[in-house]
């Protein structure tokens, strides 16, 4: 294949992992809940593509046409970056620091305070919107920034935009960035918001600082041989713009749909790696699955418009990079299997790819895919046929 369409799904889960327990995410499984909820299932491209035997619990069954499987994470955690990063072939080893029973210690805080020169409330986990509810008006009132994490490890920095200029955020989060390398915290997220009081709504112009991966990634490798990587969306944000030859920003998974049917009609080549956000950030966090829901279905009919231009030296890859499921209680992500759907003109054939031991096995494949090898999981490109 020339190009490889990866698209993720994001918290598109499919059922608690083994030790979900220890997470307090038994039970959970995002999309069957959602389609549960919605007493109906008309996501007729990702059915065709195996999606419905994925639900069904029998992963044995031959799809309409493509491939599919499950992926469980290898990785302890169940938040964004570690998602990702093992999706690209970095598993962590270690899992991400995480402040969720105590806040950001002291020490943090003072050095927040003294490096960025703003005051700050709130410190302690909690859902995004809720924040903004209670700190608001504060805020508004005094410009001190609201200072908020979850269970995931995000050193989180919500601003009014009226209030602090996007550009005095992001540089507040620039140099939280560079003092939190030595916490362990995986990102820090600029979250600017608008409105009124009763009425706070988050803006598409969050911005990730991530922390840049140990290894080698398969970005990295891939831009080392002259082959392109797109990163639509909020990709190159989570691998801290490391191995990426392209960056197209995206507000909403409309937009990110739009800009990446633009390039399938570009002929882009190389690695196109998309991230969908709103179904994370608008329905899997705020637990709405009547949104979350609808949000499949414009994804699925965006599928079958895509599949429908591809030509045969293109592949389609829809995946996630863990689960949030909205029917569960809290408003955290949830340690589950990520459903995996191949797809290219090209395959004279279908079937199951089963249940695959780390989501690194995609990363493995597109390597081999472009002649390069992996040092972590196993290509199933030898299956698609």
């Amino acid at each position: 294949m020339k190009n490889i369409y990866l698209i993720v799904l994001d918290s598109a889960g499919v059922g608690a992992l083994p030790d979900a327990d220890k997470y307090g995410d038994a039970g959970t499984n995002t999309i069957k809940h959602i389609v549960e909820h919605a007493g109906k299932n008309e996501l007729e491209t990702f059915n065709s593509i195996g999606l419905k035997h994925i639900l069904e619990n029998n992963i044995t069954q031959k799809p309409e046409k493509g491939y599919y499987g499950i992926m469980s994470e290898y990785s302890n955690g169940k938040d964004t970056t570690t998602g990702h990063w093992e999706i690209a072939g970095t598993p962590l080893k270690e899992g991400f620091a995480t402040y969720t029973e105590t806040g950001f210690p002291k020490e943090i805080m003072d050095e927040f305070k003294e490096k960025t020169g703003h005051d700050y409330i709130g410190n302690y986990a909690e859902s995004g919107t809720v924040i903004l509810d209670k700190y608001g008006k504060e805020h508004v009132e005094t410009k001190k920034l609201i200072i908020y994490t979850s269970a995931d490890s995000v050193f989180q920095i919500a601003a009014h935009e009226d209030v602090i200029p996007i550009e005095e955020l992001y540089r507040v989060c620039k140099i939280s960035r560079e003092m939190l390398d030595k916490y362990n915290v995986a990102r820090v997220i600029a979250r600017p918001f608008i409105g009124s009081e009763g009425d706070y709504k988050r803006t598409y112009n969050r911005h990730d600082y991530s922390m840049e991966p140990k290894d080698l990634t398969m970005l990295d490798q891939l831009k080392k041989s002259d082959i392109p990587v797109v990163a639509v969306g909020k990709i190159g944000d989570i691998f801290a713009h490391r191995g990426v030859t392209e960056e197209i920003p995206t507000k909403g998974n409309r937009d990110g749909m739009d800009k990446t049917l633009q390039l399938l009609e570009k002929k882009t080549k190389g690695l196109i790696f998309v991230n969908l956000v709103d179904f994370d950030m608008l329905w899997g966090h705020r637990r709405d699955p009547e949104g979350y829901y609808n949000g499949l279905k414009e994804a699925d009919i965006f599928a079958k418009e895509f599949m429908n231009k591809m030509d045969n030296d293109d592949m389609l890859i829809f995946v996630a990079d863990h689960g949030c499921d909205p029917t569960h209680i809290g408003s955290d992500h949830t340690r589950e299997y990520v459903p995996l759907l191949v797809y290219s003109p090209s395959f004279k054939d279908s079937g199951s790819l089963g249940i695959r031991g780390t989501f690194a096995d995609i990363s493995a494949t597109i390597l081999e895919n472009f002649g390069l090898k992996s040092e972590f999981g196993t290509s199933f490109l030898n299956n698609l046929q």
